[in-house]
């Protein structure tokens, strides 16, 4: 059930961080990460009535520490999101989306110190591979030390920084609440994005001066940004209330399949041999990660 939330949740990403890549050239890099939320969420509560009335309610109220680890995965996906927008200004698409997936890493070892999840040799394995897989595919030149204090590269590191503490954060508060997990996870998913569009819409409008100014910027892209995207937090929500968030996010990598077509085709960029080849450690390491969970 979690790969195949996993699987689904990667494929719509890629659509939906690709239509928000167009949609941040043309209304700001603002607007783009806020049509992810405000948009999206009106497709989320829909869910969340149908999980609620059909899957089961939530059988206890909210704890206050469900509330706070909303707010902290809230605030550090926004963050998450504005830096990855911010890097495929400095650096190609490919290399933008596929430097902030430093995240598998960065997720597994803030799981393994905080909340003591261990995983399998196999499952590192292909972590490691995955990571090894992100760095061929982002730096332009030969690996080297000094590549990784280049802005693009502080920035991929930081955004997948905050897209770990994001993972880590919602399956935290998914698992402090109790009913169906389709549930958990949908009522954690509307309240992250509520906070978010609260958060964002409050500062757009304050710097435009205009109260409903996201609902006057490309309507249209606007919306695709937000379905996509809601599909797309669907199902990495209930995979992460199923496993454990660094497997998941490494299976997720299968991302870069979507990436490297919208880069080639959407946005006209070529595909070097050092991209194919990044790829390739990439694809290895999601079907290590994917058989570690049945052995």
């Amino acid at each position: 059930m979690w790969i195949l939330s996993t699987l689904m949740a990667a494929w719509f990403q890629s659509m939906r961080t690709a239509h928000q890549n167009s949609l941040s050239k043309e209304s700001g890099t603002l607007h783009a990460t806020l049509a992810r939320s405000l948009f999206g969420l009106p497709f989320v509560f829909l869910y969340g009535v149908f999980c609620w009335v059909i899957l089961g309610e939530i059988t206890l109220p909210p704890t206050l520490s469900f509330y706070f680890s909303a707010l902290i995965g809230a605030i550090a996906q926004v963050a998450a999101t504005y830096l990855m927008l911010t890097l495929f200004k400095t650096q190609s698409y490919t290399s933008g989306t596929l430097f902030a997936k430093t995240e598998a890493i960065m997720t597994a070892l803030l799981g393994l110190f905080i909340f003591a999840s261990a995983l399998s040799f196999s499952a590192w394995v292909g972590i490691v591979l995955g990571v090894i897989g992100i760095v061929i595919l982002s730096l332009k030149t030969s690996i080297s030390l000094a590549g990784f204090f280049q802005k693009g590269a502080l920035l991929g590191l930081a955004s997948g920084l905050c897209f770990a503490i994001t993972s880590l954060s919602v399956t935290f508060a998914s698992h402090q609440l109790d009913g169906h997990l389709a549930t958990r996870a949908a009522l954690t998913l509307i309240l992250v994005l509520a906070i978010q569009s609260i958060l964002l819409w409050s500062i757009q409008s304050y710097i435009e001066k205009k109260l409903f100014s996201p609902f006057t910027k490309n309507l249209n892209v606007s919306t695709k940004v937000g379905f996509f995207s809601a599909i797309g937090s669907i199902g990495w929500f209930t995979a992460f209330a199923l496993a454990n968030p660094a497997l998941v996010k490494t299976l997720g990598q299968i991302e870069v399949i979507g990436t490297l077509y919208y880069s080639k085709y959407r946005f006209s960029e070529q595909i070097s041999f050092r991209e194919w080849v990044g790829g390739g450690f990439i694809l290895s390491s999601v079907m290590i990660v994917a058989l570690a969970s049945y052995f």
